[in-house]
């Protein structure tokens, strides 16, 4: 078996913190995944074993467990921020639909 870039050890607090994190499952359902995946990273299950228990990919497993070993558990549980996409609707336009939707309607 190769040897894990990013080995996962936990602290017996932080592996208790998972179990409640999962037990009381008042999270989003990805955050639970990602505190089941390092609680099995943990027990030294394999990378196969893992994706195929939780339904995840290689990719998954591999940035979440990069994340616990760069930045800590707090930021492996957590979604990166997403910028999305621009709005559509500028000032000019908003103001437009304003003055439309406080106009009278028209007749017909």
């Amino acid at each position: 078996m190769p040897k894990k870039i990013y080995p996962i050890r936990l602290s017996p607090e932080e592996r208790q913190r998972l179990r409640n994190y999962v037990k009381y499952g008042q999270r989003s359902a990805r955050a639970i995944t990602r505190a089941r995946l390092l609680l099995l990273a943990d027990e030294q299950r394999s990378d196969d074993e893992i994706t195929t228990l939780l339904g995840v990919n290689r990719t998954t497993l591999h940035r979440v467990r990069k994340r616990y070993c760069q930045h800590g558990l707090d930021d492996a549980l957590q979604e990166k921020h997403r910028s999305g996409a621009p709005s559509k609707i500028n000032g000019r336009v908003e103001a437009t639909l304003a003055m439309l939707a406080c106009s009278d309607p028209p007749e017909g």
